[in-house]
């Protein structure tokens, strides 16, 4: 039955809810902190949401509702009323003693000018965050600020006698990027004419992303990009605490900025990552200490030498990946355990097996996902790729993953049409000079020196994860616009996955295995088609 409100009642909640006469409706027009402590006392109370907010929020003096909502926003001090009304919202969300709770309010961030190595780390955590970045695909990054190139001038190394090898090898690496730019669109155009059909703004657009792929295997990890993120609160709380323990100084000094700018939004949801907060003293130590062990132990192995050197290498799975994926599907409309249910998977021949895995045909495009039955089984796939590539398949979070280093020891990619165009040699000078670079760096500052190192070079990262996140990353990461490094791991992913699970693999339909030119121009042109 739906609550009813007398007409003050009505006037006094209509601008914060969607509607007050049916059972679904959202909030508009509230601060994260209202709405999240509004929802912990929802789950504890025995009125209805919108009665609740009027009752213990609207009509409440306490939580400064009035300051925070009318007063706050007019005048622009939303978040010093915030701030005056904290240990209300702090009691109420202390009440609950539950982290879930840190998920009820979030808040849009925006980072800006931080290295490609701080934007990886802000991106890395995987629940709870939805980053979007500034794309080396499809923009340039040879714009100059101050008279310099825009990359991360790391504090530690500015200070030491490296600083201006540090600089060199920054700026040579620019140079060559920016120098190179209206050389490599021209081969382009000139290996890829345009076709009579094809618009021109659709043919420029794909021949810059094609000249923007073959060029930013040159940009630094020091390279400085832009990129948003929305969080919820535990979301953020967990990556200032890792920020803070970080042995980078611009992390540190990220964990601050991101703290202050949350406090004036979300403070009550990020506060247990404040230095000055009892939980985090315990919570900064276990980081450290485990992080320190942790390389302490992994000392010992410098000095073996590197084995494989595979692009891709499918190290372990489950070899009984189709009892637990056919068993698990038919669980939810069976009555019988699921040992029994393997055990009968196990008894079927291969047609029966077959008969079960065909409703995959009816997947009509990738985004036809199979059901959750295909989490059952896991494959780990050791990677060793370059840097950019990297930078595009690490997005994906329904996974482990862990990266090494970046590093200069494995090598560096040159791309197909770096070669063609005839430009190897200054390509590889300038690999030379940030290897170089990155030695005598290493030597004195081992984490700092990962700034140096150019997207171009190999980093090896490992990813484990369950036969329907393979069917996703190899379809979408195959697709014809796709960069052609990554478009090789994807396709080597699901050819491994075939290799020992044929039968589970065969409805990998949407799986690109062809080559391209202009990779972008199909996408383009339906662009401007529905423009």
């Amino acid at each position: 039955m739906i609550e009813q409100f007398n007409e003050e009642e009505k006037k006094a909640l209509i601008p914060f809810v969607s509607n007050l006469d049916r059972d679904v409706f959202v909030l508009k027009n509230l601060p994260e902190v209202i709405k999240g402590a509004l929802f912990s006392r929802y789950s504890r109370s025995s009125k209805s949401l919108r009665r609740l907010l009027l009752d213990e929020f609207i009509l409440s003096d306490e939580g400064a509702f009035k300051e925070i909502v009318t007063i706050g926003k007019e005048s622009g001090n939303e978040a010093l009323a915030i701030e005056k009304a904290q240990n209300f919202y702090d009691r109420i969300l202390d009440g609950y003693g539950d982290d879930s709770i840190g998920e009820l309010g979030g808040a849009h961030l925006a980072c800006e000018n931080v290295s490609n190595l701080a934007s990886k780390a802000l991106e890395n955590p995987r629940i709870g965050g939805s980053p979007l970045e500034k794309s080396t695909r499809y923009l340039f990054f040879d714009k100059k600020v101050d008279n310099d190139y825009q990359f991360y001038k790391e504090p530690k190394i500015m200070k030491s006698e490296l600083a201006e090898l540090y600089l060199q090898a920054n700026r040579f690496l620019f140079d060559t990027y920016a120098n190179l730019i209206d050389p490599m669109k021209k081969f382009v155009m000139e290996k890829f004419s345009q076709e009579e059909n094809v618009p021109d703004i659709a043919y420029k657009f794909s021949v810059r992303a094609r000249a923007c792929d073959a060029l930013r295997g040159l940009l630094p990890a020091s390279t400085l990009t832009n990129l948003g993120i929305f969080g919820n609160g535990r979301f953020f709380e967990n990556l200032i605490l890792r920020f803070r323990a970080d042995n980078l100084s611009e992390m540190n000094n990220l964990a601050d900025n991101v703290q202050t700018e949350l406090n004036s939004v979300i403070p009550s949801f990020v506060r247990r990552c404040r230095p000055d907060n009892k939980h985090f003293k315990g919570s900064f130590d276990f980081l450290k200490n485990t992080a320190n062990f942790v390389l302490d132990e992994t000392k010992r192995l410098t000095e073996i030498e590197v084995g494989k050197k595979e692009a891709l290498e499918l190290v372990d799975y489950d070899e009984d990946a189709e009892e637990k994926v056919l068993s698990s599907l038919l669980y939810e409309n069976s009555k019988l355990p699921l040992s029994q249910l393997r055990q009968i998977i196990k008894d079927m021949n291969i047609d029966e097996k077959k008969k079960l895995l065909s409703f995959l045909d009816l997947r009509q495009n990738r985004r036809h996902k199979p059901p959750r039955a295909f989490e059952n089984c896991y494959y780990t796939f050791d990677v060793l790729t370059d840097f950019g590539s990297y930078r595009d398949l690490q997005r994906h979070r329904m996974l482990t993953q862990e990266r090494q280093n970046l590093t200069t020891l494995h090598g560096f990619y040159v791309p197909e049409e770096i070669e063609s165009a005839g430009f190897e040699n200054d390509f590889r000078e300038a690999m030379g000079k940030a290897e170089h670079a990155y030695k005598e760096i290493y030597n004195k500052f081992p984490k700092e020196s990962q700034y140096i190192v150019p997207f171009a070079y190999k980093v090896r990262w490992y990813m484990k994860m369950n036969l329907r996140s393979v069917y996703w990353i190899s379809e979408l990461r195959s697709v014809e616009q796709g960069h052609p490094t990554y478009r090789h791991i994807a396709q080597q992913m699901y050819l491994k996955t075939k290799e020992v699970h044929p039968a589970l693999s065969e409805y990998m339909k949407y799986v690109d295995m062809n080559e391209y030119g202009l990779g972008r121009l199909k996408a383009e042109v339906k662009k401007e088609e529905k423009g």
